[in-house]
């Protein structure tokens, strides 16, 4: 079945719902793909028997998303869904988080870089600790535009109660505050996302409120600019070899753009060559610009040289990065981690397409209590740090370029938190 607004040439955006595991992501997503005619009620029917019959009745809108049958029977999501949903004004692709580990990774690698963010926070239980971490997490991951959610308005203990509403509006403001969110672009829609009210269709439970529904937020996004006039930036993701040919280095252009004829330099590994050619689909072009993947074909060097994990710029503007013998300073949310660290921890940090393994040196600050030069952080804590990496290593400054700042630490084979490089302190 398809949507009434279905039209994929138009402005293609990601939004992706997060918030507490029970705050009803799965819910709201089915509900919102039913109410537009994204999805036929027979198959939520058909969900809801499966879900009744496995003793989880109410969860025939959240199977939409929850397709696997591992995730259905512990009634909790683990892949990462990919949907379709159109709205007069977008093609957009709903990223459906699953907790936050490999979710943080994806958004930092490039895979699901979500312009948009849905944030679930149900009216009966408030801001609690996974809602502050995801609030700071989709700071941290750039994502610029939140609408939130102020779910389970229907249920008892809140039945629609405006003085209920507020209340949470004010939880969830403090916290915006923290996270670096302008509490007052941000919409706070109360919904009933299983009965569909405020969701697509307004409430009539909720005379009072005279905002905008969940998908009149959704479809008033503002797309956001391609940095076109910011000096180019190229996360190298493979090197190819091509007989021929020679070597043809392949990225996603994050800013900037590509010109056939010009002179690049790769950093961390301080080469440059002339661009022969670049290739996007199968044909050639004159330039590239950022969102593109392009195969470009380099002069004169060989294709060891260069690895997956440098970027390419111009000389005039050359990509920064950090040598071994110097440091950055960072500020992380601190997710997941087993137990308590301190100076000298060294898990692997994920920036754009490169994995380097980078040393705690100094914890400078705990952002959440405020107390300078903490013995150690634990989870849920956000800090200041001062990193080594243990090779040289490309990233940017926040102020410079918000789009490459970004890191995933990870460590045991899972997230453990997430981060902005703020300053570079050269030797």
């Amino acid at each position: 079945m398809s949507s009434q607004w279905e039209d994929k040439s138009k402005p293609h955006l990601n939004i992706v719902f997060i918030g507490h595991v029970d705050h009803g992501k799965s819910t709201t997503v089915g509900r919102l793909l039913l109410d537009t005619g994204h999805i036929e009620q027979h198959v939520i029917d058909k969900n809801e028997k499966l879900a009744s019959e496995a003793g989880k009745a109410g969860f025939g809108l959240a199977y939409v998303m929850d397709g696997l049958k591992e995730e259905r029977e512990r009634g909790i999501t683990i892949d990462v869904a990919h949907k379709e949903l159109f709205t007069p004004n977008y093609y957009f692709t709903i990223i459906d988080a699953p907790g936050h580990r490999d979710f943080v990774k994806n958004m930092i690698t490039g895979t699901s870089q979500a312009d948009a963010a849905v944030l679930l926070c149900a009216a009966n239980d408030g801001v609690n600790a996974q809602t502050r971490e995801h609030a700071f997490l989709a700071k941290v991951l750039g994502v610029k535009q939140l609408i939130v959610n102020v779910n389970k308005m229907d249920i008892s203990g809140v039945d629609y109660s405006e003085d209920k509403y507020n209340s949470v509006c004010a939880e969830v403001d403090s916290l915006l505050k923290v996270a670096g969110f302008k509490p007052d672009d941000v919409p706070k829609i109360p919904c009933s996302s299983f009965n569909g009210e405020n969701l697509y269709n307004k409430s009539d439970n909720m005379k009072w409120y005279k905002g905008q529904t969940l998908f009149e937020a959704i479809d008033g996004i503002q797309m956001p600019a391609k940095p076109v006039d910011k000096p180019l930036r190229l996360p190298i993701q493979d090197v190819y070899k091509i007989s021929g040919i020679g070597t043809v280095p392949v990225g996603k252009i994050e800013t900037g753009v590509l010109h056939a004829g010009k002179t690049v330099v790769f950093n961390p590994s301080e080469q440059s060559a002339e661009v022969k050619s670049i290739e996007m689909h199968h044909t050639n072009v004159a330039k590239a610009e950022p969102g593109d993947n392009v195969g470009f074909n380099v002069r004169g060097l060989a294709a060891t040289d260069i690895r997956r994990g440098d970027v390419a710029g111009y000389a005039d503007n050359a990509p920064a990065y950090v040598r071994h013998d110097e440091t950055f300073v960072g500020q992380i949310q601190l997710m997941d981690i087993p137990k308590a660290i301190g100076a000298g921890y060294t898990p692997v940090f994920h920036a754009h397409t490169s994995q380097v393994a980078v040393r705690f040196v100094d914890l400078l600050e705990n952002s959440k209590t405020k107390e300078a030069n903490p013995p150690f952080l634990k989870t849920g804590d956000a800090a200041l740090i001062r990193f080594a990496p243990t090779k040289p290593m490309a990233i940017e400054e926040m102020g410079n370029f918000p789009e490459l700042c970004r890191f995933a630490i990870r460590d045991m084979g899972k997230t453990v938190a997430a981060g902005v490089c703020i300053k570079i302190e050269k030797k």
